[in-house]
């Protein structure tokens, strides 16, 4: 009788695992004809990731105006629109289609910008500004280069 006991519970436990790697590592993804990996959302999810990227682009647009005029106030709000605070109010349902390393490009990508905000407001130096917003670029960079966000058909 133990040892069913035993058997079931190891089960379980392998079942619960592979959920756990499926939702909390690999997420919704299948390859791309062009070698990215493609992150399956619906497409309110796809929405509300290509609105999170527009954002990133927005700052850093206004963050490179803000340093050609040394407004280091301008280049402080722009970053922290799109820093951690920006992460708030992302549905748990998203976060378990996204693979582990996106999401840690994603959070990466909010710490950067909360940094450079945090940095322009107590150093008020462009060049180093400059350095942290091509840092930051990178992981723009990287992202488009390992993934593409397909819309999958959401059931009626």
């Amino acid at each position: 009788m133990c040892k069913k006991c035993w058997l079931v519970v190891s089960l379980l436990l392998l079942i619960i695992a592979g959920a756990g790697y499926k939702f909390m590592v690999a997420g919704d993804t299948k390859s791309s004809a062009d070698g990215r990996l493609a992150i399956q959302l619906n497409p309110s999810e796809r929405d509300l990731v290509l609105a999170e990227m527009r954002s990133f682009l927005s700052s850093i647009q206004q963050i490179s105006s803000g340093i050609s005029e040394a407004d280091f106030k301008l280049i402080s709000e722009q970053a922290r629109l799109s820093g951690g605070a920006a992460q708030q109010g992302v549905p748990a349902s998203l976060m378990g289609k996204l693979p582990m390393a996106f999401k840690k490009l994603g959070f990466d990508t909010h710490q950067k910008f909360d940094l450079l905000a945090m940095d322009a407001e107590q150093l008020q130096d462009k060049e180093h500004t400059l350095k942290q917003m091509s840092t930051l670029m990178n992981n723009c960079v990287a992202c488009h280069a390992a993934y593409q966000i397909e819309t999958i058909k959401t059931r009626q």
